[in-house]
């Protein structure tokens, strides 16, 4: 059993920046980066494969970072020019047990944390 804890959030103007952290108790492979999307659904934010490469949706693509610290079980997610439509809850996630690419799917992790809230303002 994998745990996940996510840190980082708040409330920053758009067109500001932060930066949440994810603290897995154990090794792992995959992670992710989910958000909460409308009616209950998980949207996919980004995921790091394996081989240390990123992967993002289209609507974070160039303004979001993801990174991992391998050592300390750490993921990372650097959020710029961050937009009120990045308002919500962010998941991290880790277990995956999907094909290859099919990641987006939030039914293909095991582990989630608890998430912490992003709140961009106008």
């Amino acid at each position: 059993q994998v745990q996940l804890a996510e840190s980082g959030g708040g409330s920053v103007q758009a067109g500001g920046s932060l930066r949440l952290s994810c603290e897995a108790t154990s090794r792992v492979g995959y992670m992710g980066w989910f958000r909460q999307g409308q009616v209950l659904r998980r949207e996919w934010v980004a995921t790091i494969h394996t081989d240390g490469t990123p992967y993002y949706s289209d609507s974070v693509k160039g303004r979001f970072t993801m990174s991992r610290d391998s050592d300390k079980n750490r993921l990372y997610l650097q959020m710029n020019e961050l937009k009120p439509e990045d308002s919500t809850m962010y998941y991290c996630a880790a277990g995956f047990v999907g094909f290859e690419g099919t990641w987006d799917l939030s039914g293909n992790w095991r582990y989630w944390g608890q998430g912490t809230r992003v709140t961009v303002s106008t």
